[in-house]
């Protein structure tokens, strides 16, 4: 009888991670597969990050984070960028540099290389400007503008695989 009872609260223990995963996984976290080298060299072609879904419910995205959205021009694909300006900043790219509201961006995350100059814009209510980290190979809001809020689906938080490159994102 006791034996009978320890296997029942190790299957209702189971069966409790079973549905909090479940849970997690509709409601927080949302794996993604990286198809693309626009955000070279911290994430690259073939990882898979999770992104948290419930990022953005509480409070607006914020310059540096790195977000998963629906790509503006076809909202059934999905694009991971790093946010560069918020609303009400101003930002122009000149001489392979990022500038807000005039001052010189440190990007310690990017990838070296040349990419063209970018006018300065101020980055409307509910809007955010976003970029690759590998500049040369985006496609980002220098080509089609400003990201609304709305078709942010949450922050990238961590790599999981490969087991190799597994590390939180900032």
């Amino acid at each position: 009888m006791l034996r009978k009872m320890r296997l029942s609260g190790l299957t209702w223990t189971l069966i409790g991670i079973v549905i909090l995963g479940i849970l997690l996984r509709l409601f927080v976290l949302q794996p993604y597969l990286i198809p693309s080298g626009s955000m070279e060299p911290g994430i690259v072609p073939g990882d898979r990050i999770l992104v948290n879904r419930q990022s953005y419910r509480l409070g607006a995205p914020s310059r540096g984070d790195i977000v998963v959205f629906a790509y503006p021009r076809d909202p059934s694909r999905s694009f991971v960028k790093r946010i560069i300006a918020v609303e009400g900043e101003t930002v122009e790219l000149k001489d392979n540099q990022v500038f807000i509201n005039g001052q010189l961006v440190d990007e310690p995350y990017l990838k070296a290389g040349d990419y063209p100059p970018f006018g300065a814009e101020t980055i409307p209510k509910d809007n955010v400007f976003v970029l690759g980290d590998n500049r040369r190979q985006s496609e980002d809001s220098r080509e089609w503008g400003v990201l609304p809020h709305n078709y942010i689906i949450g922050k990238a938080v961590m790599i999981y695989y490969p087991l190799q490159r597994i590390k939180l994102l900032r």
